[in-house]
């Protein structure tokens, strides 16, 4: 991949499931200390919402030109119906199941003086019954695709992980996992796991060194059956492990404001990637330099061509 040349993404079919959520983001000027707590008051001046989870992974593949089909679930209520807008106005293709007995997970977000203050959640597992149509749709959505991404916030949308990544890889479909949790045998035989550093050390234990690092990334590689393990290790870059090779992507030096949706950038712009046919390499280069890029805006964020090329260029150079 040249510099300052990324691939056509217009033709580049990325399928995504798993947990979506709805960003809030409250703003507003701080003054004073309220009388009846010692916490600030905040006078909200305005609101913005973003879709977030995988919702954003999906945002982050349309942004960059390329096509995105989202498979999910969320509760009949008001924070769906915004989701499902913002979503069109993305340009994502969205099947989401509504369950009436589930909450649609939202992630308030209150921000004095472009500091976050405070962050309210509010979720509720799906049914289980709402779960199995999803599975079978995603039969059906896994064919039209390059390839499937997976990404996991332990909200209840995966509950079939294990038969989403068997049927992937039935169909020949790549298939990424951004995963959640310890548990990482329910990703077993995924082509790509990107887990970041300290997701990695809750299932490979503290390294002391480079080189145990890199044999505890192959030790887990190895053991779940996967193509490649790709860890995001926040100012340290990322490294690739596959069984030909250990390969580092240093970080490109830059001011962080956010880490919130970085994650979602990262195997975004990996599965879009590999979609377009480029390879593991020239993948990662342009993952670690669009979070490089986003980690620098406000909130659950995306990254567009013209940037995400002058950041490659800027690097050549």
């Amino acid at each position: 991949m040249k510099a300052a040349s990324l691939p056509d993404f217009k033709r580049a079919h990325v399928l995504i499931v798993g947990d979506v959520m709805l960003d809030r983001y409250w703003f507003g000027d701080v003054n004073r200390i309220s009388p009846e707590a010692p916490v600030p008051v905040v006078h909200v001046k305005r609101t913005e919402e973003r879709p977030g989870g995988a919702a954003n992974v999906a945002r982050n593949i349309t942004a960059l030109g390329g096509r995105a089909t989202l498979l999910s679930v969320v509760g009949d209520d008001e924070a769906s119906r915004t989701l499902e807008g913002l979503l069109r106005a993305d340009n994502v293709r969205a099947s989401l199941h509504r369950d009436a007995a589930f909450s649609t997970t939202v992630k308030l977000r209150v921000i004095g003086h472009q500091q976050q203050l405070l962050r309210i959640d509010f979720e509720r597992m799906p049914s289980r019954e709402i779960l199995s149509a999803k599975l079978d749709e995603y039969e059906k959505l896994v064919d039209e695709s390059d390839v499937v991404v997976v990404s996991d916030y332990g909200k209840g949308a995966l509950e079939h992980v294990e038969k989403m990544i068997a049927a992937a890889r039935r169909h020949k479909k790549p298939v990424l996992v951004d995963p959640k949790g310890w548990d990482y045998n329910r990703y077993r035989g995924a082509t790509l796991l990107t887990p970041n550093r300290t997701e990695f050390r809750e299932v490979a234990g503290r390294w002391k060194d480079d080189e145990d690092f890199r044999r505890r990334a192959q030790k887990l590689r190895e053991d779940l059956e996967l193509d490649a393990l790709i860890v995001t290790r926040s100012e340290e870059g990322m490294s690739l492990f596959t069984a030909q090779e250990a390969w580092h992507e240093p970080t490109q030096a830059r001011e962080v404001f956010d880490v919130s949706g970085a994650g979602d950038t990262v195997i975004g712009v990996l599965a879009l990637m590999m979609a377009a046919g480029a390879n593991l390499h020239d993948a990662m280069k342009a993952a670690n330099h669009a979070a490089g890029i986003v980690v620098g805006k406000l909130g659950t964020a995306v990254v567009h061509p013209e940037e995400l090329a002058a950041s490659l260029e800027e690097a050549e150079r």
